[in-house]
């Protein structure tokens, strides 16, 4: 199973006590690797190779749940960017050197 990010509002979510319950409900499930909370929003936000009914379930116990989104966590992106980054550093020192022969 691959890295998955689950967005979650839980409806209920309106203080710090209740926003520590959700917290440590969601820590308690095998396979978690982080946790967000935006108390504003009253969104959970949870990345790890877990199984996504047993976050919700776990996080019915707090209060109502609504599942905003699940997908893939964005870890791609970054390794692309750090590739693009070398391309430019290797294009830049082509420059220089053409410039130099010059």
């Amino acid at each position: 199973m691959a890295q998955q990010k689950v967005v979650l509002k839980v409806m209920t979510m309106a203080d710090e006590k209740t926003k520590q319950k959700a917290i440590e409900a969601a820590a308690d499930i095998y396979g978690v690797d982080s946790i967000a909370v935006d108390l504003k929003d009253q969104k959970l936000t949870v990345i790890g190779q877990m199984d996504t009914v047993k976050v919700v379930k776990k996080l019915k116990k707090v209060g109502k749940v609504d599942i905003i989104s699940v997908g893939p966590a964005k870890e791609e992106k970054k390794e692309e960017k750090k590739d693009g980054k070398k391309e430019e550093k290797k294009d830049e020192k082509k420059d220089e050197k053409k410039d130099e022969k010059k």
